[in-house]
């Protein structure tokens, strides 16, 4: 397990229960103490936990954790995921992308595609995008046309947001748009667990023909503060193979199109 995984699972750990030991988040990760301890040292100099005697506990952050942390979960679903998303994406097509780990997949599997690439007749791809790392991922390995929503960095997710983007996000029309999510749920649609995340969401929504949800099984069913839209605006669900199958029955009975990569 590599340095940033092991700090996810502590994070993760410390979410679960609020407080750990360091003997027994050594034992439940299969490392040494003094690498917990090193590991503690480290994500309390980053203020992501509060160290105390022989152990840690939760800063409350740990709720959402930073992007950085999050990459190692779920991985290989959200690969496959991002690959099946990006195959729902034809030459010409405006693309609305949000931020996160899933959507990084897709942005990646869109970058080397070489259809998506060629400009010579016109059916160059344009991305709009309201997250920096998505925007990097298709600047430095592709020549599509990349808009960059402007407004306040999160730190936690590299996302704008705030009135700047929705103010650009409101004169565009997307053909499709590409958005990972906190949670997803029959009753009451997709979600994210910061408002302001939510907001610029919702405004891609809103200039979208076409509604795509990505979200690996974890998300399905879940809740999460702030809602994106309602189910009935999703077209399109695109999640892995490990979904339940009566869950992603009860989208479909919904009206998805459910993809499982």
């Amino acid at each position: 397990m590599d340095r940033y995984a092991r700090w996810n699972a502590l994070l993760e750990l410390l979410t679960d229960s609020g407080r750990v030991s360091v003997e027994d988040a050594a034992a439940r990760l299969d490392v040494s103490q003094a690498t917990i301890r090193r590991d503690f040292d480290q994500l309390a100099q980053q203020q992501m936990i509060t160290r105390t005697r022989g152990g840690a506990v939760a800063n409350g952050v740990s709720y959402d954790l930073p992007l950085r942390y999050k990459t190692a979960k779920h991985s290989a679903e959200k690969q496959r995921i991002g690959t099946a998303a990006a195959a729902l994406v034809s030459p010409g097509m405006v693309v609305g992308l949000n931020g996160g780990t899933t959507t990084t997949e897709v942005a990646r599997a869109l970058a080397v595609r070489p259809d998506l690439n060629s400009s010579a007749d016109g059916a160059q791809l344009t991305v709009v995008t309201n997250a920096l790392n998505i925007a990097n991922e298709l600047l430095v390995r592709s020549r599509m046309k990349i808009v960059v929503a402007g407004g306040v960095v999160r730190p936690q997710s590299f996302e704008l947001v705030g009135p700047l983007g929705g103010a650009l996000l409101r004169e565009v029309t997307l053909d499709v748009a590409l958005l990972g999510v906190d949670a997803i749920d029959v009753q009451l649609g997709a979600a994210a667990h910061h408002e302001g995340e939510a907001s610029m969401n919702n405004l891609m929504v809103a200039r979208a023909k076409r509604v795509v949800i990505i979200a690996d099984s974890s998300k399905l069913g879940g809740h999460a503060f702030a809602r994106i839209c309602p189910i009935e605006r999703i077209e399109t669900l695109v999640t892995d193979s490990g979904a339940d199958p009566a869950t992603v029955q009860s989208f479909r009975d919904a009206g998805l199109t459910v993809v499982c990569a």
